[in-house]
C-alpha cells in the first residue's frame, strides 16, 4: 500500500512541496532505491550496453516513485519486466537530449558571437564619444556580460523544457523514446521557472552529499602535486566517494523527477480527476 494517500497525492502541489514528497518518497524507499541505484552504477562500468541500463534503471526508479504518487505501487520485478523492453528506448533519449543542448549551445555560441561583434563595434562607438578609450572597456564588458546571461538563460530554459524526458517513457504505455521527449517538451512549456525553483531547492537538499563525495576532495586534489604517492591516494579515496554520492543522489533526482511529472500531469491534464473517477 503507498504510504501517500489519495486525499493528499491528487493535488497539484507547490515547489516546496514537491521536494517535500519527494524526500518523503526517498526516505520510506530508501534501501529499495539504492539498491537500484547500486546496480546502475555497476552498470556504468560497461560502455554502451551499461549506460544503457544505467539510463533504464533511473527510468525504473522514477517510475517505482509514480505507482507510489497515485497509489498505484508496483514491485520492482513488475516494473522491470515494464521497462526491460523499453532498454535502449532510454538510452537514446538520453542521447539525443545530449545532442540537442550540444546543437543548441553551437547555435548559441554562432549567434553570440555574431550579435556580440556587432554589440561591441556599435556600443563601443558610442561610448568613446563619451567615455574615451574607456568606453570600448565598458562596452566589451557590457556585452560579454549580456551574451553569457542569454546564454545561462537558454541553457536553463532547454534545461527546464528536457527535464522529465525520461519519465513519459518509463510511465506510459504506447510511447516510444522521441515521443517521451515531445511529452516533457508540452508538459513543461509554462512552468520553466517553477521547474528551475524545484532544481534549485533539490540541489540545496543535495548539497551537503556532493561537498562531501565531490568538491571537497577536488579541493584537497588542487592542492596535491599530480603524480605524487599523496595524490593518487586522494584520488582513488575521491573516485569512491563521487561513487558513493552518485549512488546515494541519483535515486532521489529520479523520484523527483517522477513527483514534477505527476504534478504537471494533474496541472495540465487532470490526472488527479482521472485517477479519482477510476476508483469510483
Amino acid at each position: 500500500m503507498s504510504q501517500f494517500s489519495s486525499s493528499s497525492s491528487m493535488q497539484p502541489l507547490n515547489v516546496g512541496n514537491v521536494v517535500t514528497a519527494g524526500v518523503r518518497l526517498y526516505r520510506s524507499h530508501f534501501k529499495r532505491y539504492l539498491r537500484l541505484a547500486l546496480q546502475a552504477y555497476l552498470w556504468v562500468l560497461v560502455p554502451i550496453y551499461g549506460w544503457a541500463k544505467f539510463a533504464a534503471i533511473a527510468g525504473l526508479i522514477s517510475r517505482l516513485a509514480f505507482g507510489e504518487l497515485v497509489n498505484q505501487p508496483e514491485s520492482i520485478s513488475t516494473a522491470r519486466n515494464y521497462i526491460k523492453s523499453r532498454t535502449w528506448s532510454f538510452f537514446f533519449v538520453g542521447l539525443r537530449v545530449g545532442i540537442f543542448v550540444f546543437l543548441a549551445y553551437i547555435g548559441f555560441a554562432i549567434a553570440g558571437t555574431i550579435i556580440g561583434t556587432i554589440a561591441v563595434l556599435f556600443l563601443g562607438f558610442l561610448l568613446r564619444l563619451i567615455l574615451g578609450e574607456l568606453g570600448s572597456t565598458i562596452a566589451v564588458g557590457l556585452v560579454v556580460v549580456a551574451l553569457l546571461g542569454s546564454l545561462l538563460f537558454g541553457l536553463i530554459w532547454l534545461y527546464s523544457r528536457w527535464f522529465i524526458s525520461e519519465v513519459p517513457l518509463a510511465v506510459e504505455e504506447s510511447i516510444n523514446g522521441a515521443q517521451s521527449i515531445s511529452r516533457s517538451w508540452n508538459l513543461t512549456q509554462t512552468f520553466i521557472w517553477r521547474i528551475q525553483g524545484i532544481v534549485l531547492i533539490t540541489f540545496i537538499v543535495t548539497f551537503p552529499i556532493l561537498a562531501v563525495s565531490s568538491y571537497i576532495p577536488q579541493i584537497f586534489l588542487l592542492r596535491l602535486e599530480q603524480g605524487s604517492t599523496a595524490y593518487t591516494i586522494v584520488y582513488l579515496i575521491s573516485w569512491v566517494l563521487s561513487f558513493a554520492g552518485g549512488i546515494l543522489i541519483m535515486p532521489f533526482w529520479q523520484v523527483i523527477k517522477a513527483v514534477v511529472y505527476y504534478d504537471l500531469r494533474t496541472r495540465g491534464e487532470g490526472l488527479g480527476l482521472k485517477l479519482r473517477d477510476r476508483d469510483v
